[in-house]
């Protein structure tokens, strides 16, 4: 099978690479914040229930 040159090694630009790196480093941050805080959510909810009786 041919491989077409234009889509592999250096086809991509170098130069925004920091700041796609930067972008992507946040994103993920902000993924891991709004989970723990979902979880922290739930976790006084389920607390909360637990001490009225449902």
């Amino acid at each position: 099978m041919r491989r077409n040159l234009a889509f592999g090694g250096m086809a991509r630009p170098v130069a925004n690479r920091g700041v796609s790196s930067l972008a992507c480093l946040a994103f993920v941050g902000l993924l891991a914040l709004a989970f723990w805080a979902g979880a922290l959510w739930i976790g006084h909810l389920l607390v909360r229930m637990s001490q009225t009786g449902f």
